[in-house]
């Protein structure tokens, strides 16, 4: 007996068979997407690879694991924060009336977390805590199995902390410093004053008040001083990486260049994993987890750029007597995460359905 799974991201679309008993799947079909063709244009390709994936394996039910606010209840899409035509747009009805099966769907941060708790590297343990770090940052709290959704079905939306209390505006939140999008906005505007100021800096009048602006805001104590030579080569090297259009420069090229030692990519990554430090840590001594899993595509940066320096900065900010009761770990399950969150919830929902007696953690709206 199999299910469908089906992740819809900000930045992929991935449609998988797998059993809902952990890894691995049977078959998995992944795309990149285009966020300028919209809603619309993520759909087609869903029956694209969902079809033949049905007629082939013949699924029970099918799990969707939508990156943005949900509508449980009603089984519609309330936002999407990264692709236009998903407002208030009923998904679970339209995948059962093209794809003529029973569907269920979850938050994509809950449902990875709940995989993660159940077959990855949560596993033993009664109280996870899952975050993903990619485009946006989501959380999740599973405890004893369960996805906690709190009061109103809102809970664990990590990214959203503001960092501090000087961060009045909503938008100010852990997202727009630790995310991909939010990594990459920096870095692009950080190379674009450097190139702009290299006339004044030549004439003398540039270096001072650039360099200090710029630490004040980007840099912190580990990156030490930089003269301005230094920030503009690495603003050319950046800019070199993106074929000279700074509005192209992603945190994959970031991330390159980090390893290589770029002090721009440096500076940026830095105030990331501090300001994701300082969060984590405010939920640690909140919750106080056994284990924190962290997924996502910044995460795939490593131990050394990514984990090591990232333990270093919880330890400044947690609870002292918390400081050796958890373990932060990446993820097990991969990119195919939440295709298995995806598939263990179209199973648990198909086998409450038939009167099984499936015990299911209360999948709510999120943000």
């Amino acid at each position: 007996m199999c299910y469908l799974g089906i992740e819809i991201g900000g930045t992929k679309l991935q449609v998988g068979i797998g059993t809902g008993e952990g890894p691995p799947l049977i078959a998995l079909r992944r795309d990149e997407i285009d966020r300028r063709q919209g809603a619309e244009a993520i759909r087609r390709r869903i029956l694209d690879f969902a079809r033949p994936l049905i007629a082939e394996y013949h699924p029970r039910a099918i799990g969707i694991a939508f990156g943005g606010p949900i509508d449980v209840q009603s089984g519609r899409t309330l936002k999407s924060h990264h692709v236009a035509g998903w407002d208030d747009f009923p998904l679970v009805q339209w995948s059962q009336d093209e794809l003529g099966l029973p569907t269920a769907m979850g938050n994509d941060a809950d449902l990875a977390g709940w995989a993660e708790a159940i077959y990855g590297a949560g596993k033993g343990h009664r109280a996870v805590f899952y975050i993903t770090v990619g485009t946006g940052i989501g959380g999740a709290l599973i405890y004893e199995g369960k996805i906690y959704t709190g009061a109103h079905g809102i809970a664990a939306e990590i990214g959203h902390l503001r960092p501090g209390p000087t961060a009045v505006s909503p938008e100010e939140d852990l997202e727009s410093v630790s995310a991909g999008w939010g990594i990459a906005a920096r870095a692009q505007a950080l190379v674009k004053e450097v190139l702009a100021s290299r006339a004044a800096f030549e004439a003398g009048s540039g270096e001072p008040t650039l360099i200090l602006r710029w630490r004040e805001r980007w840099a912190t104590p580990e990156c030490g001083d930089v003269s301005f030579f230094t920030l503009h080569e690495a603003a050319t090297d950046l800019l070199r990486r993106c074929d000279n259009d700074a509005e192209r420069l992603t945190t994959k090229m970031l991330g390159e260049a980090l390893a290589s030692g770029n002090v721009i990519a440096e500076w940026v990554f830095a105030r990331a994993l501090q300001t994701l430090g300082w969060a984590l840590a405010q939920m640690i001594t909140l919750l106080a987890p056994s284990a924190i899993v962290i997924g996502g595509g910044v995460s795939l940066l490593g131990e050394r750029l990514f984990f090591e320096p990232l333990r270093k900065e919880v330890v400044k900010y947690v609870f002292p007597p918390l400081a050796d009761r958890y373990v932060i770990r990446p993820a097990e399950l991969g990119e195919e995460v939440m295709v298995h969150g995806a598939v263990l919830l179209a199973r648990q929902r198909f086998e409450a359905a038939a009167g099984k007696g499936v015990t299911s953690p209360a999948l709510e709206q999120k943000k």
